[in-house]
């Protein structure tokens, strides 16, 4: 059985990975970590974790682990993931992989130079939605691809109370590194590799400060990415956090790509259902629903994203099941360190675009 400890008490922790290894076949969480003790005790009760501690360095040392989830802020993740390499155990960090690319690159080859499984989880590649897309794509129904457009529109940052993710001390960027992570992952998945891009930052909603009280640097709310992939297409990616679309969940995701072959449309609206639409080259009978296989849902509930998404992560071999399924089976496991370096890389590249005023960087 893979021994695994969490560092993190979120609701991330307490929606994500505590379910989805409550009842592995091969492994499960035996440790748990967070900054206020009460709380992590109530979680460990909840879960029925055995080991709580207040400090990762004594988690690492003594809780005898085989692996490590860091679902922490962004700037805690490279001395975490460092920590637990050098300890020896397999790592499973949160996007961003880190606050710059140097501490990206430096996590990834660390661990491939131990033969440690690591992974970042890029949540939205499971989606069956996305899924089924990636497979469409491959198969060329849009053909030679000539442009995308993604849009991921949250309401999360309307508020103007304080929130570590848009403290640029804390998080490294904001909006651009936790949703733009997301959407340079996907959009390199679909397309292939980008190699130049230009980015507008914007920070729309002035914060209060944070309870120490001190000033802090407020980081991007709003982000708009032109980027150029290798194969000669074009690609527009928008994430904002002030977007209102009117629902329970606050988030909406819709993606377009068009080619040689034809034309997909994707629709996700996380308090409803998600759908894929699409027509062929020189048709003109208009998009048609293309409905997801079964097989990419696999049992997972269909009536509303959130419980799809619930189902995905909670019962099916991804994200943190997978990297323990691939730690017991001694398999490659993907997104990987790599992967998150290389998505990294890609957020430095826009941050800089938008302080040169939206020059063109080659990545």
């Amino acid at each position: 059985m893979i021994r695994v400890g969490l560092v993190g008490t979120s609701l991330w922790a307490d929606s994500m990975y505590l379910p989805a290894l409550a009842n592995h076949p091969q492994g499960g969480i035996v440790a748990l970590c967070g900054r206020n003790r009460e709380k992590a005790e109530a979680l460990a009760k909840c879960w029925n974790v055995p080991q709580v501690y207040t400090d990762y360095r004594a988690m690492i040392d003594s809780a005898r682990l085989d692996a490590l989830i860091v679902a922490t802020p962004n700037d805690t993740h490279y001395p975490i993931t460092m920590a637990a390499l050098d300890a020896g155990l397999h790592v499973l960090c949160e996007k961003p992989l880190a606050l710059n690319y140097a501490q990206a690159r430096e996590m990834a080859e660390r661990s491939d130079g131990l033969a440690l499984k690591n992974m970042v989880p890029f949540t939205y590649r499971y989606m069956p939605t996305n899924r089924y897309v990636k497979q469409l794509i491959n198969e060329g129904y849009v053909g030679r691809p000539y442009h995308l457009n993604m849009r991921y529109y949250a309401d999360y940052g309307r508020g103007d109370q304080y929130q570590w993710v848009f403290d640029s001390a804390v998080a490294g960027s904001g909006v651009i590194a936790d949703l733009g992570a997301h959407w340079f992952h996907l959009a390199r998945w679909f397309y292939g590799e980008i190699i130049g891009l230009s980015c507008s930052l914007n920070t729309l909603i002035n914060r209060q400060d944070p309870p120490d009280g001190r000033d802090y640097p407020h980081a991007d709310d709003v982000a708009v990415v032109n980027v150029r992939f290798a194969n000669g297409a074009h690609g527009v990616l928008m994430v904002s956090t002030v977007a209102w679309e009117g629902t329970k969940f606050g988030q909406t995701q819709h993606m377009e790509f068009h080619g040689s072959g034809g034309t997909l449309y994707t629709s996700i609206d996380w308090d409803a259902q998600q759908e894929v639409r699409g027509v062929r080259a020189e048709q003109r009978n208009g998009l048609q629903t293309l409905p997801v296989p079964d097989a990419l849902w696999g049992g997972a509930r269909r009536d509303t994203v959130h419980n799809t998404y619930r189902d995905v992560f909670r019962t099916q071999n991804h994200m943190a099941r997978e990297f323990v399924t691939a730690i017991a089976e001694d398999k490659p496991v993907y997104p990987d360190f790599a992967e998150g370096a290389r998505v990294q890389q890609l957020i430095d590249a826009a941050v800089e675009s938008a302080q040169g005023g939206c020059c063109w960087v080659d990545v």
